[in-house]
């Protein structure tokens, strides 16, 4: 029962930290519309909610309602990877600034970031989003969550990416 108690502080904790990343963002969307920002992709944003609420809610039924035991080899690395890709997802916010958002909105004219993880990856704060859908559940080896929001998740982010990659296009040279 114990380690049922710590792993539901652990999911609040991630829900504490994505509120945190809702206020964050929705002060840098007020940023981005003051200077001319264009929202894109709105329809998926709701289920990309949806979905993360889910994750979340999920993991801790599952491990509560279908008594999934805490394995110290699995919960202590998933842990980890819990850890490193918070860690990542703030250098992401960090490394943006006010252009790091939960929704896709894009400044015209400003360039694209090449610093930080972008420097290595396209989309790193989406390695971030990968990692810890599949290593929160899993650290109480929570594993029907982790595999359904993992092919969830590998869908909506099949439409997040090409959503985001086409409002990231140069605006073409008109004569």
């Amino acid at each position: 029962m114990a380690s049922e108690v710590w792993f539901t502080a652990l999911v609040v904790a991630v829900g504490l930290e994505r509120l945190a990343e809702i206020v964050v963002s929705k002060r840098h969307a007020a940023w981005a519309f003051s200077r001319g920002g264009i929202e894109y992709g709105r329809r998926h944003y709701g289920v990309m909610v949806v979905l993360h609420t889910a994750l979340l809610v999920g993991a801790v039924a599952e491990v509560w309602w279908l008594d999934r035991p805490f394995l110290p080899v699995l919960g202590w690395s998933m842990l980890a990877l819990v850890l490193a890709s918070q860690a990542l997802r703030w250098w992401c916010i960090r490394t943006l600034g006010p252009q790091w958002n939960t929704r896709v909105i894009v400044v015209p004219g400003l360039p694209l970031v090449s610093r930080g993880p972008y420097r290595v990856l396209r989309h790193p704060n989406y390695v971030a989003v990968v990692v810890e859908g599949v290593a929160l559940p899993l650290v109480h080896t929570a594993w029907v969550t982790a595999v359904l929001f993992t092919v969830l998740n590998a869908a909506l982010l099949t439409v997040r990416i090409r959503v985001e990659d086409r409002a990231l296009q140069p605006e073409p040279v008109r004569a």
